[in-house]
């Protein structure tokens, strides 16, 4: 049986449905390998959020076939859904497959021999509407969890439902079965995710509330984090449930774009800065020792320097931990492309690094909050400095010596200083270290 590898470009969902892909070919007798190996088949899961995500899928291309020329080279995802013709006139390519076909290569091709010229399988992203379930796994300790596809929402910048569709879901039975079937698989933590994960059940009678409530309940799940969730849908309801629940981690990631009125209006967001304080405040008043994450958009058409100014002092008056900054860039067919004054890409560089300055400084005062403290801490494996990784329930990384027991097992430790790579350096668990005395002391008795 021929060999695949696979490469993902992009967000957290494409990992979960490259994982999906990998498992079917898994399924059918396919010899799975690494990106970086000689292949007979390379596929490569692609993103379209910046321009750098479609160069980087032209350098992936490039790289697949240096380790095999006679490879054939599936390209799928959003940036194929958008883009198939420019995808198609990349030298080496045999199949470009949109958001309805992705899944579908295994039916569409059963010898994977190399084609003569490019075939493209793209249809109307209305017509992707089906949900396809998938999950994959960050390491071997936590898995993220496929709930929610596609989005209804217009946002001025956003070229993600030209490629992927409107917003659906499965049915919350469906999610607590993957999940139930997760926790069988050994995962300690959920990551629940989709393109707009709070949308979880739109034009049916279920929601995002309900699927956590029933989430709650799986048997043997320790830990359940959600990727992202839109300020207004994050309801107070939801942010009650948080702060009750026994394995909803005090972590939240709440997309922002701009901390100017002005600006969420002309990008067509649909809340206000007010509603998002309210939303931070709540969460604080609840749940005082929560993470708060928030996504940044700047250099956006309209956004004079008093409107960034306007956003950068507002962002700083929030008791939010850290921000994840990204620079605008132009997107076809996108309503962002019609505002003026358009930004330098200069200036918009300038603003990106004055906001991961500050992130930088409201990650590091969150930080400094918690040493000294115990937290519970989910271990994963160990790195280079013989040391093993894990992330504390609210989402501070930290690592202490490494101990094999430890990985996929949750355990208390107390937060240490950080060292030249961010992570927190702490002690071992006090029951590590009780267990490593008294099997000394059995040894010194044998």
């Amino acid at each position: 049986m021929k060999s695949v590898a696979f490469e993902t470009l992009g967000c957290k969902l494409n990992f979960s449905e490259t994982s999906s892909m990998r498992r079917d070919f898994q399924n059918e007798g396919y010899e799975l390998r690494e990106f970086s190996d000689h292949s007979d088949i390379y596929v490569i899961n692609t993103c379209s959020v910046t321009t750098n995500a479609n160069s980087a899928c032209r350098q992936t291309v490039r790289q697949a076939l240096r380790r095999n020329p006679d490879a054939f080279v599936a390209v799928v995802g959003c940036y194929a859904q958008l883009e198939p013709e420019e995808i198609a006139e990349i030298e080496g390519v045999d199949v470009v497959l949109g958001a309805k076909d992705k899944f579908r290569l295994l039916d569409l091709f059963d010898d994977f021999v190399k084609q003569e010229k490019t075939i493209i399988h793209n249809t109307d992203v209305n017509e992707a509407a089906d949900f396809h379930h998938a999950f994959s796994s960050d390491d071997r300790t936590r898995a993220f969890l496929k709930i929610q596809d596609g989005c209804n929402y217009k946002c001025s910048f956003c070229t993600i439902p030209l490629a992927r569709g409107k917003s659906r879901s499965p049915k919350t039975e469906t999610v607590v079965r993957n999940a139930e079937q997760l926790v069988k698989e050994g995962f300690n933590e959920v990551i629940i995710t989709g393109v707009n994960a709070g949308d979880f059940g739109y034009g049916t009678d279920q929601n995002f509330y309900q699927l956590l409530k029933a989430l709650e309940e799986v048997k043997g799940l320790q830990r359940l984090r959600v990727s992202s969730i839109e300020p207004n849908l994050l309801t107070e309801e939801i942010i009650h449930f948080a702060a009750e629940s026994k394995i909803l981690q005090p972590h939240f990631h709440i997309p922002l774009q701009s901390g100017s009125d002005e600006m969420l209006k002309l990008m067509r967001r649909r809340y206000h800065t007010a509603l998002y304080r309210e939303r931070v405040k709540l969460i604080k008043s609840l749940i005082p020792d929560a993470c708060i994450g928030v996504d940044v958009i700047t250099g956006h058409p309209g956004e004079t320097e008093n409107l960034f100014q306007e956003s950068y002092d507002f962002i700083d008056s929030l008791d939010v931990s850290y921000l994840h900054v990204f620079t605008y860039s132009e997107r076809p067919d996108t309503h962002a492309l019609t505002i003026r004054p358009r930004i330098p890409k200069k200036v918009r560089k300038n603003r990106t690094h004055k906001l991961r300055r500050l992130s930088l400084k409201k990650r590091y005062e969150y930080d400094e909050h918690f040493l000294g403290h115990s937290r519970p801490v989910l271990f994963e494996e160990e790195n280079k400095d013989g040391l093993i990784q894990g992330w504390t329930d609210n989402y501070i990384r930290v690592a202490v010596p490494y101990y094999k027991r430890l990985i996929n097992t949750i355990q208390k430790v107390t937060i240490g200083q950080k060292n030249q790579e961010g992570l927190h350096i702490c002690p071992l668990p006090k029951e590590v270290i009780q267990e490593e005395l008294t099997i000394r002391e059995l040894l010194d008795h044998v």
